[in-house]
């Protein structure tokens, strides 16, 4: 999956999603996601509250 990460900025970023980290009340919704983006390779934690787009896999 692939998501666009927006900064407190405003500049976003593209990045595919290695693996998504549950929150502690539901563990099926994510909270923390560990990705790579696109542009950089760089990897890093991203909070979901910066996530503004989430690109399904087609």
């Amino acid at each position: 999956m692939t998501v666009i990460v927006t900064d407190t900025d405003g500049a976003w970023r593209m990045a595919d999603v290695i693996r998504g980290d549950g929150g502690s009340r539901n563990s099926r919704i994510p909270t923390m996601f560990h990705v790579a983006v696109v542009d950089t390779g760089v990897i890093n934690w991203v909070d979901a509250d910066y996530v503004t787009h989430i690109v399904p896999r087609v």
